[in-house]
């Protein structure tokens, strides 16, 4: 009963990741975004955090079995169209979590491997790097690293383009589908520049870098906008594409919000839209 035979009235897309308080990245920011593209958007919890747009003061994390329970009961009622992974915390959960997509067998997954918080918080505990590395990636559509999550998972320094692009290469051999090694974090270059590697090619995806600080939540953002787009019926590369250019217009259009590093404007189209009538 996992996918149901009509057609639902808008694209099911669940995320699976945990909760930010200060609303500006995890659940809170994907559940944003599917209704921001149109989307219906569901959630399976990992952890709760206290944290803000400075630091995250606290994590509790939530049990393996319950975080299983949660995506097995939406999958069953409701079917997915595509899911997201995001902050899995620990071993015990991404085993969970890959238990639950062998399963279920969503059309699309796709996974940002949250390692670090935008404040350097630790999300992703070093023991769970190989689940994640040799239990969820094979399970997965699309892999978004940035070139510090790349650099761990390819066990390589990624510093350059030529890294990023060997970085995607050695990710997909472990049997993901695509990978996507993001260069939002480079500061000697006036684009944005991101690298696909789909087992046989590589293509570039840019956009012009935004000076903000309020950049809370972007990784989170990019890769559930991916999610949306696929289960739309995008193809994988309009679906990336399409999803740049919406988190371009989020950055451009960032809140100012907190003492930190500020969220995205999630709903910067429907204010657009708003504006213009």
């Amino acid at each position: 009963m996992g996918n149901l035979a009509d057609k639902p009235p808008l694209p099911r897309v669940l995320t699976v990741a945990g909760s930010d308080s200060g609303g500006g990245a995890g659940i809170e920011a994907d559940l944003k975004v599917c209704t921001a593209l149109g989307c219906y958007g569901m959630a399976a919890v990992t952890a709760v955090t206290a944290q803000n747009t400075q630091s995250v003061c606290g994590v509790e994390e939530l049990s393996p079995g319950f975080v299983a329970q949660q995506i097995d009961v939406v999958a069953e009622d409701i079917g997915l169209d595509a899911v997201k992974t995001g902050m899995l915390s620990n071993a015990a959960i991404v085993e969970a979590v890959a238990g639950a997509i062998e399963r279920r067998q969503p059309p699309y997954v796709v996974v940002d491997p949250v390692m670090v918080a935008k404040s350097g918080d630790t999300l992703l505990k070093r023991e769970a790097r190989e689940a994640l590395i040799h239990r969820l990636l094979p399970l997965s559509t699309l892999v978004t690293p940035n070139m510090e999550e790349a650099a761990v998972l390819a066990d390589m320094p990624v510093e350059t383009d030529a890294d990023m692009r060997r970085a995607a290469a050695r990710i997909h051999s472990v049997g993901v589908s695509h990978v996507l090694v993001k260069g939002g974090h480079r500061l000697d270059s006036d684009l944005s520049e991101d690298y696909l590697f789909d087992g046989e090619s590589i293509q570039a995806f840019s956009t012009p870098r935004v000076e903000t600080k309020n950049t809370h939540g972007t990784g989170c953002t990019f890769a559930t906008a991916i999610a949306c787009y696929l289960a739309l019926g995008q193809t994988m590369h309009d679906a990336i594409h399409n999803a740049k250019t919406y988190l371009y217009g989020a950055l451009r259009h960032s809140l100012a919000l907190g003492h930190g590093h500020g969220p995205l404007n999630h709903m910067w189209r429907l204010r657009e839209d708003t504006e213009s009538e």
